[in-house]
């Protein structure tokens, strides 16, 4: 049976992979941070994005490089990849929005939607899904939301002021921007060529309500990797679920 919404969906990436990674150091030292490898998974952070993506139906991704650039196109040339892989990397710095801007300017079909995703995700949700409901609101840029638990713990009280209750590592009580997206055509037209599009593209769309996001649903894994205990943390995680 014909799956009426798979014309809508993606099927081109762009991994932002430029950033220098100071807060992992040393694992950064030799290495840009997309290519640091979680402890028992055996393939670096970009390495499982590549699979996951193809895995959703992607068959071509602009990588963008920036730290190190050069460690990770030798890996990216010499790797066994499950979709086609183009690198780019800016000649000087464009800011977030000018950076995701010239990456899309090498998507090999600019009148179709794609993917983002920050280098340093490492998750696993449904992309059809997400694709399909960012056709479904009409959208310009959809957004996927996580809900990471604090890494405190939380206190319950009542109206008096009394505490009722302790919460080790609660979740956020709002959704986060989780580094993974769908955007349209169009959005890429949006972007300033430098600077950052959070700043500017992102509160415009939200002003015309043609920005959405998408909660990743319950239960799907997701982390970003930003420090060494997040490393860690990942590493016990994905190993407790047999990943």
């Amino acid at each position: 049976m014909t799956d009426p919404n798979a014309a809508s969906r993606p099927v081109q990436a762009v991994v932002l992979a430029g950033g220098q990674g100071s807060r992992l150091r040393p694992y950064t030292d030799d290495r840009p941070k997309p290519m640091v490898e979680i402890p028992g998974t055996g393939t670096p952070i970009i390495g499982h994005q590549l699979t996951w993506l193809a895995e959703e139906g992607v068959t071509d991704v602009v990588v963008s490089c920036g730290h190190l650039a050069e460690v990770l196109q030798e890996w990216l040339e010499s790797a066994d990849l499950p979709v086609s892989v183009t690198t780019v990397v800016e000649s000087e710095p464009l800011g977030r929005g000018g950076g995701l801007k010239y990456a899309a300017k090498h998507l090999p079909h600019p009148d179709r939607p794609w993917y983002a995703t920050n280098g340093d995700i490492w998750t696993r949700f449904s992309l059809r899904d997400m694709a399909d409901f960012h056709t479904e609101r009409d959208a310009v840029a959809t957004l996927a939301l996580a809900r990471p638990r604090l890494p405190w713990g939380a206190v319950q009280t009542d109206d008096f002021g009394h505490i009722t209750d302790f919460i080790e590592a609660p979740p956020t009580a709002h959704g986060i921007n989780a580094g993974v997206y769908v955007f349209s055509p169009e959005f890429a037209d949006l972007l300033p060529a430098l600077g950052d599009h959070e700043r500017s593209t992102f509160p415009r769309l939200a002003r015309e309500r043609r920005l959405a996001g998408y909660p990743i649903p319950q239960g799907a894994y997701w982390r970003a990797i930003d420090t060494a205990k997040d490393l860690t943390e990942a590493a016990k995680e994905l190993a407790a679920l047999g990943r």
